[in-house]
This record gives C-alpha cells, sequence and structure tokens, in this order.
C-alpha cells in the first residue's frame, strides 16, 4: 500500500518461531490461500538439506529464495538481505508481498533490523509474526526463555495447534499477558487469514478473502469461509477524519481488534493525499498517495477482529471526524506522519 518506484511498495513480512511451531505450515496455507495475491518466499532452513525449502508448495520457480546451511539474521547483513530481496521485488515476478520465514533459531529482532535497515526502494517492513505451539508453549518457555523477549517484539501472535490441548484458554490467555499489544490469534495447522498479515489482491478466483469490496458487497454471504469465525466492520464517511482523534482511537483499539486496513481522509490537513492505512495488532503503517483523479474523497476502512463490538467502533469512528475547520493546525497530522516511513514517497 505503500508507493512503489513502479507502482507500489512491497511489504516483507517476518514468520518466526521455535522449531516445530508450524512457520512452513501457516507459509504454505497463506500461498494455498493467497487470493490472487503473488506470495515471495524467503525460505531458511537451518542446516545443509534444504527440508523446510521443499516443504513449501510452488518452490520451483521465481517467488521463492532458498536459504540453506544457516541462519538469516546470522548469515547475512543488511545488504546481502537485499540481494535476495532484489530478485524478489523485479516488477517481471510480480510478487505483492514477500514472506520470509525464518529458521527455528533465528532472532527476530535482528530479521526486524535488517529489513528496516533495507535500501531497496520498493520493498517496506510489513510487520512480524511470531508462531508458538500450544502443545509445547509451557516446554517451549522452559527451554527458551527468550520466547517472552520474542513475542514482546511481535505484531501478530499465531497460538498454532490449539486442537491438540485442552487448555487453550489457559494458553491463549498466557500469550496475551507476554505481548505488547499484539494480535493474538488461536488457529489450527496454521490456518488464518492471509488478511490478517496483507492485503489480497482481488480476483475472480479468490476464495475466502476479505477486501472491502467484499465486505462492501457481500457481508451476509460469509458462510464457509475461513474468517467466518472472525467479525468485521466495514466503514465508509464522506466527512474528512481528524487526525489527532484518529490517532486516539488507534492507540487504545482493543486487543480482539486483529487488523484495520483502508484509506483515511484527512481533509484540509492533507488536501492533495490520502493516507493508506495497514495495522496488524500492534503495527501501525500510514502511506500518503495522490487522490486518483475523479474518485469521490472517502473515508474507506475495513476492521476484523474476535469479540469486537462493531456498533461501539463505528461510533468511535463517526466520533474520529474533523470539525471541517477552513485551516489544518500545522500540528494535527504529527501522529500520523510518525508512522509514514517516507513522508514524501
Amino acid at each position: 500500500m505503500v508507493a512503489r518506484s513502479g507502482g507500489r511498495r512491497i511489504p516483507v513480512v517476518i514468520l518466526a518461531g521455535f522449531l516445530g511451531s508450524g512457520k512452513t505450515t501457516l507459509l504454505n496455507h497463506l500461498l494455498h490461500r493467497s487470493g490472487g495475491s503473488r506470495i515471495g518466499a524467503v525460505v531458511n532452513d537451518f542446516g545443509a538439506i534444504e527440508i523446510d525449502a521443499m516443504a513449501v508448495a510452488g518452490a520451483l520457480g521465481d517467488s521463492t529464495v532458498s536459504l540453506g546451511n544457516g541462519c538469516l539474521c546470522c548469515a547475512v547483513d543488511g545488504s546481502e538481505l537485499d540481494v535476495y530481496l532484489e530478485q524478489l521485488a523485479r516488477p517481471s515476478v510480480g510478487i505483492d508481498v514477500i514472506v520470509i520465514e525464518a529458521s527455528g533459531l533465528a532472532e527476530p529482532q535482528e530479521l526486524v533490523r535488517m529489513v528496516l535497515a533495507s535500501e531497496h526502494p520498493d520493498i517496506v517492513y510489513g510487520g512480524l509474526v511470531e508462531v508458538v505451539d500450544a502443545a509445547e508453549f509451557d516446554a517451549t518457555r522452559a527451554r527458551h526463555p527468550e520466547i517472552d523477549r520474542h513475542l514482546g517484539l511481535a505484531d501478530l501472535v499465531v497460538v498454532n495447534k490449539v486442537d491438540r490441548v485442552t487448555d487453550a484458554p489457559r494458553v491463549l490467555t498466557l500469550v496475551r499477558s507476554l505481548v505488547d499489544r499484539a494480535a493474538v490469534v488461536p488457529a489450527t495447522h496454521g490456518r488464518v487469514d492471509p488478511e490478517f498479515l496483507f492485503d489480497c489482491r482481488p480476483s475472480r478466483e479468490r476464495v475466502g478473502q476479505l477486501s472491502f469490496d467484499d465486505l462492501h458487497h457481500h457481508e451476509n454471504d460469509h458462510t464457509g469461509h475461513l474468517h467466518a469465525a472472525y467479525d468485521s466492520l466495514s466503514f465508509v464517511s464522506g466527512r474528512p477524519l481528524d487526525p489527532r482523534r484518529l490517532m486516539r482511537f488507534l492507540d487504545s483499539r482493543p486487543e480482539g481488534l486483529y487488523r484495520i486496513k483502508g484509506y483515511v481522509d484527512f481533509g484540509t490537513y492533507d488536501v492533495r493525499n490520502r493516507y493508506a492505512v495497514h495495522a496488524v495488532g500492534r503495527f501501525l503503517r500510514f502511506c500518503p498517495e495522490p487522490w486518483p483523479a475523479g474518485e469521490e474523497r472517502l473515508t474507506q476502512l475495513v476492521l476484523i477482529g474476535a469479540g469486537i463490538d462493531a456498533g461501539a467502533l463505528r461510533e468511535e469512528l463517526e466520533a474520529c471526524g474533523s470539525d471541517d475547520a477552513p485551516h489544518a493546525d500545522e500540528h494535527g497530522m504529527w501522529g500520523v506522519l510518525r508512522y509514514v516511513r517516507d513522508p514524501a514517497a
């Protein structure tokens, strides 16, 4: 959703977690349920035989880069990572999102640092997803106490294999106590809606995806879809939003609200641009882009979560409306601009 030099920047999502947590299963699920989006995968298996790479669906071809015999965060620096990202970000490949599946021994903080330090003009950091094994969580914490720190860094935590435990609520409550505003999503067999991680490109072949157009036109036709267990809200307003009020809303969003995406009209605060917004758990990014010629100036948002009060959230968003002051406060956008990687983009 960020402007690329040749179109849009490609978000890079880091998929981390200890050995056996289910990262490869989750990645395979994303590849099968991408809904028209083309996913580029960087698979980092620790060891000379790249088992994970062989297990990834569609590993043949130009959409997968495999790094064997070493941990990514130790084996390469940021400039070397750019070489691999360059292979996937070429316009001819047509990638919409890149997922880095780290080895089970990787240090998530180093991977985040490397992506943020990337000098590649066509990629942007898209968040850290930490996968944990519900059945082995207590034993994993005993062996690897650093998992608490990893969870504190995550933007989305997938508590996988909840079908294998009898005390899933206890595990979920424990994980939530260890995160810093990250979204915590239970899963079996790594099945989470791809829209929790990235925007899926609309296509006629897509199944079970959740885009703004899907919600706007088919809100009552979700039976059997993966996201049927989740709540959603589509918000449309012709009234510009006040940036300070919106930031207060975003800073206080409930833990069950996993995902926010769409476009915001800030009215006189920036008459040239609309602001694409992308939030996963605590991760938040705004991307200004010029208003398309002739397009009606609307705020259009999709909110996805579990156990959320859609009516209350709608009222809170309505309360973010601007008072239509003829001249915007020059400091009003500061809160938003903190989450813009490149304000000039």
